[in-house]
This record gives C-alpha cells, sequence and structure tokens, in this order.
C-alpha cells in the first residue's frame, strides 16, 4: 500500500487518464513513481517532458543516462 495518496489505474479520469493510457500505448507500463503524481497532472505532464529531455541522447546516451540513474539509486537504495 502506497503512503502517498494516488489515484489507481481504474479509477482514472481527465488528464490523468489520458496520460495513463499514453505512457501505456509508448511502453506498455507506468512507473509509480508518475502515479505519485497523479493527484496533479498537470505537474506529472511537465515531469514527462522534463524526463524526455533528461534522457534523450546529447553528451550522454539514454544507456549511458540509464546507467547513472540506476548507480545513483543503488547508492541511494532506492528502487527507482
Amino acid at each position: 500500500m502506497p503512503r502517498i495518496k494516488w489515484i489507481e489505474d481504474d479509477e482514472a479520469t481527465g488528464e490523468f487518464a489520458a496520460i495513463l493510457r499514453e505512457q501505456e500505448a509508448s511502453g506498455g507500463q507506468v512507473p509509480d513513481i508518475f502515479r505519485t503524481m497523479s493527484l496533479r497532472p498537470d505537474f506529472l505532464a511537465g515531469f514527462i517532458k522534463m524526463s524526455e529531455l533528461n534522457f534523450s541522447d546529447g553528451a550522454l546516451t539514454r544507456a549511458q543516462h540509464e546507467m547513472i540513474a540506476a548507480y545513483v539509486s543503488a547508492l541511494s537504495r532506492c528502487h527507482y
């Protein structure tokens, strides 16, 4: 049971439901970190845009970004 209140997928409406459908269509699974922002879909939409920019190829490849994120998560004992 989450400690942060969120909207369950089957109860989603409006903008959050649209974000869920888009995420499921593009990757099949919606990360729980996205669900923590379900009460503020406007904020979630901005977070998704930021994540897309952060993990796009630039000076580092997406794979390198992912490896760094995984390493930092392991160091901080965060399962994300």
